[in-house]
């Protein structure tokens, strides 16, 4: 096949008629008159991608033979790259103020190198939505929205104002501030718009919305049929800059839905089903659509429920095609003005989804019967660990004394004079983006919750008590329902409008409950409505983090307690002094649905998205202006960048000889372990360095809030309360074994040490390496530390990409072979047979390990550079550098 490109937009352009408006269109049917298959058979997230293929093909960087890999998908894994050119890019605050800072910074090297720092600007329209950084300061009364809100603006007047500074000095980059929504609901019910147009040549374009962004929930958008995925701050940072992502061909999981959910059966409990079942069925870094007739009872807020999970069960993707549900939700929303243009395009180009019982060529499908789904919780350490309701007394009592090595806590029961004990719910917390927007699930929490109250029940004073909603239209239904004055009977006030507890910003505990803990060291728990609960992520006190349903979240808290048996065990105790059972308060599905239809319309959300772009306080906030960024030494927040120091080509050979061991780590390794977003400890690497900065504990803010600043976060990594180095066992926490005193210190001396010494650096790992959040600081402070190579027997699909953006080799075991089955015990010196250069993306390369007597063992490693801008990366000492040195030739 040609290079050039044969089929360019005149080639295939089809005109389109809506609303007496004439547009152009790509047409993938025509592109069957090139001797492809029916296209209509293809999976709709093949059809979408094909689509921005050919509409961004220019025989360069997107060439025909792409476009004939996709056009060609039968539903296997192809083993070829193809591009993706988003129509858009979202970031939140934690992702998206250091990818701004890479930009600053990047602008100028390009500036110090003699180019045009204009060339560092976004290309394609860029929203950051700023909801990672409110802290549950103050909760259980009405004040607590303002305080949170009041203290979040002082603690982070440098962060925002660097932000306000990017506001007035990028283009096509906007900001939504703070209190207004997770950046994943404001992206469901705002900025989605199903079809984006554009003018070229003189005429009026159709295209579908699509976007990318710098969270690995960013796939909760694929409930409204949007094409859209999480990536790296790096990745994004390209694509911004007009450079095309390049990825596997995937597989394609179909899943059919058949059936209906039963009575009190809720969309989270569907969701953390789907997670445990996908998760095991193996679907990381492949795409997952949905199809069956049973997807016509799933309306899109259940959708975008399950979709947003899709990180937990590793897939990119969680793909649901536009039908009639789509246009109901446009209309809820208040966007009844897309819909003819949403509808009538998709319909011509065959990306509408008339008839969901036609299946496409998937790879393979998977069949779920929803009235099988039963009310469900997930926990205590990962989110793809179900647990059936009817079965959390006896599961909570077997893992309480199951050994830490088989993933428990092995500890006996401790009851205390407070009645805290182990299994005690210490916090309550209906939060995230993944349940906090759903009216289904926030309508039976306040139905449960008035129930409750009219019964005369009420939550121990242990439990904290969050509500951060994912929209500020939550608190307008259930106030117009008459039902948030019953959650907050319970403590359940608002407390701000962010992510919170989900990213570990649930601030303080009772007092009480805090003493317990530290006197009997009580495995005490957690109960959210999140999508993570991960060791030390929610609170670094909490041990067992439980996931749930909001409903079942406000029950927990009422029984005060995780290990109850909700069948035959009271939720408490009513006025009349008779006992309150689950069943006597949860709501019925048919009550649930008719409040819904009562109090939630389009109005709701006209109103509160008018002026979400602006208001007084943030717009108040003092901001510098210029091309180039005037950077503070003395700010602790903000620092430029350190990765265009050095724009050189990298050694791969030199890199990865003679490497010891930073750490051996064992399986499902998250983000989290690597780069922690929650609290800064006093008496971590991190706190020492701000308290000699002069800052005090108080204002020490979290990791998530100090990613701007690179000599905090280089602290930071490795420093989860919860790691476990295998090269100090029965050591919790950031540290490791320097191998030429042999003392335990923390991971960053050693790393310090290690760089006087001038010697490389390997982590050994096991299975899912980098799982969880999209998180490029687990990169980039890996990076820093100067760790060569991470070799693990599997990797996470965003974190192996952050991992070669960054500089730092992925090396993956062959199947069947790992730490343990090699005999390897962290001590041996490790060295990579590869030569520069000569590499190919997915080669098998020797290394060899030498102990310390001499032995020498030989085994094969998969070179996990995944394609050949990977390796152009690469070898340019990573994508940022590569890309910085790019803009040069602008």
């Amino acid at each position: 096949m040609k290079k050039h490109c044969e089929w360019h937009r005149d080639t295939l352009r089809e005109e389109l008629t809506i609303d007496g408006q004439q547009y152009s269109y790509v047409s993938l049917k025509k592109l069957e008159r090139f001797g492809f298959d029916t296209i209509d058979s293809l999976p709709y997230t093949i059809r979408l991608l094909l689509e921005s293929a050919v509409r961004h093909a220019d025989g360069l960087y997107i060439t025909d033979e792409h476009i004939a890999v996709l056009a060609n998908w039968s539903g296997g894994t192809e083993g070829q790259e193809v591009p993706f050119k988003p129509a858009r890019i979202v970031f939140q605050d934690f992702t998206g103020i250091p990818a701004i800072v890479d930009l600053a910074s990047m602008r100028d090297a390009v500036a110090a190198r003699g180019g045009n720092p204009l060339v560092v600007n976004p290309q394609i329209p860029v929203d950051l939505v700023i909801d990672h950084s409110v802290i549950i300061e103050h909760s259980g009364d009405q004040a607590a929205f303002e305080q949170n809100l009041s203290i979040e603006y002082e603690r982070n007047a440098e962060r925002y104002s660097f932000v306000r500074w990017a506001q007035k000095s990028f283009e096509n980059f906007h900001v939504v501030p703070p209190a207004n929504g997770i950046v994943h609901q404001v992206n469901l019910e705002y900025l989605a718009t199903g079809v984006r147009t554009e003018t070229y040549n003189d005429r009026s374009w159709l295209y579908p919305d699509s976007l990318v962004g710098t969270d690995s929930h960013t796939p909760m958008i694929n409930g409204v049929g949007i094409v859209g995925w999480g990536v790296g701050g790096i990745e994004a940072e390209s694509a911004m800059l007009g450079q095309p992502l390049y990825f596997t061909i995937p597989d394609v999981v179909g899943v059919e839905l058949t059936g209906s959910l039963a009575d009190g059966v809720t969309a989270t409990d569907l969701a953390l089903t789907v997670t445990n079942t996908l998760r095991k069925k193996g679907v990381v870094g492949k795409f997952v659509e949905f199809y069956g007739e049973g997807l016509r009872q799933i309306p899109v807020t259940d959708r975008a429920t399950i979709a947003n999970m899709a990180p937990e069960y590793g897939a990119t993707m969680s793909f649901f095609p536009t039908d009639e549900r789509t246009m109901e939700y446009f209309h809820q929303t208040g966007r009844e003005d897309v819909v003819p243009l949403v509808e009538g395009y998709l319909r011509a180009q065959g990306l509408f989804m008339d008839d969901a019982s036609i299946t496409p060529r998937f790879s393979e499908t998977v069949e779920l019967d929803l009235a099988t789904i039963i009310p469900t919780v997930s926990g205590p350490k990962r989110p793809q660990d179900t647990v059936a309701l009817i079965d959390m007394k006896q599961s909570f009592e077997t893992v309480l004394m199951k050994s830490v090595t088989d993933g428990g806590y092995g500890k006996q029961r401790v009851k205390t004079a407070k009645g805290i004990q182990d299994g005690s719910i210490v916090l309550a917390s209906i939060t995230s983006c993944t349940n906090t927007s759903n009216p289904s699930v926030m309508m039976a929490a306040g139905l449960l919750a008035a129930r409750a109250v009219e019964m005369g029940l009420h939550v121990p004073s242990y439990v904290k008590t969050t509500l951060t909603p994912g929209s500020r239209v939550v608190t307008r239904y259930l106030e117009k329902a008459e039902l948030l004055t019953s959650l907050e009977q319970l403590g359940f006030y608002v407390d701000g409008y962010g992510c919170a507890t989900c990213c570990g910003n649930s601030g303080s505990l009772m007092p009480e409950a805090e003493e317990a803990i530290a006197e009997h060291d009580l495995v005490a728990a957690s109960i959210l409505s999140g999508n993570r609960n991960f060791e030390g992520r929610v609170h670094p006190l909490i041990r067992a983090n439980y996931l749930a349903s909001p409903p079942l979240v406000v029950a927990y808290a009422l029984a005060g307690r995780i290990d109850i048996d909700f069948d035959s065990e009271p939720i408490g105790i009513g006025t009349e002094g008779q006992p309150v059972y689950l069943a006597d308060v949860w709501p019925s599905t048919e009550i649930v649905q008719e409040v819904i239809a009562e109090t939630v319309d389009a109005s709701l959300f006209r109103e509160e998205y008018a002026g979400i772009y602006s208001n007084e306080t943030w717009e108040s906030i003092p901001a510098t202006e210029g091309l180039l960024y005037n950077w503070d030494q003395d700010s602790t927040y903000i620092q430029r960048a350190p990765y265009f120091d050095k724009v050189h080509n990298v050694s791969i050979t030199k890199n990865t000889e003679k490497m010891i061991p930073l750490l051996m780590l064992g399986d499902s390794i998250t983000t989290d372990h690597i780069s922690p977003a929650g609290q800064i400890p006093m008496n971590s690497e991190a706190g020492r360095f701000l308290s000699e900065q002069g800052i005090s504990p108080r204002s020490y803010n979290n990791y998530g809030a100090r990613r701007g600043n690179h000599h905090v976060m280089m602290r930071g990594t490795f420093a989860n309360i919860r790691l476990r180095n295998q090269l100090i066992p029965g050591v919790e926490g950031g540290y490791t074994i320097h191998r030429g005193t042999g003392e335990q210190v923390t991971v960053f001396e050693a790393a310090q040490r290690y760089e006087e010494e001038q010697r490389n650096l390997i982590v050994l790992a096991g299975k899912e390496y980098g799982t969880g959040s999209s998180r490029d600081w687990a990169a980039k402070g890996t990076s820093l530390l100067g760790v060569k190579v991470v070799l693990a027997e599997s990797f996470e699909r965003i974190h192996r990409s952050n991992l070669s953006g960054m500089g730092v080799l992925p090396l993956q075991f062959v199947e069947g072979e790992s730490v343990s089955v090699l005999g390897l015990d962290g001590t041996e010196t490790y060295t990579l047979d590869v030569e520069d250069r000569a590499f190919v993306p997915g080669q098998r390369c020797k290394m060899t390990a030498v102990r310390l007597n001499g032995e020498a063992i030989q085994f094969t490693v998969l070179l996990r550079i995944d394609n050949m801008m990977e390796k152009d990366a690469y070898m340019q000492g990573g994508l940022l550098p590569a890309v910085a040195e790019s803009m040069m030739d602008v």
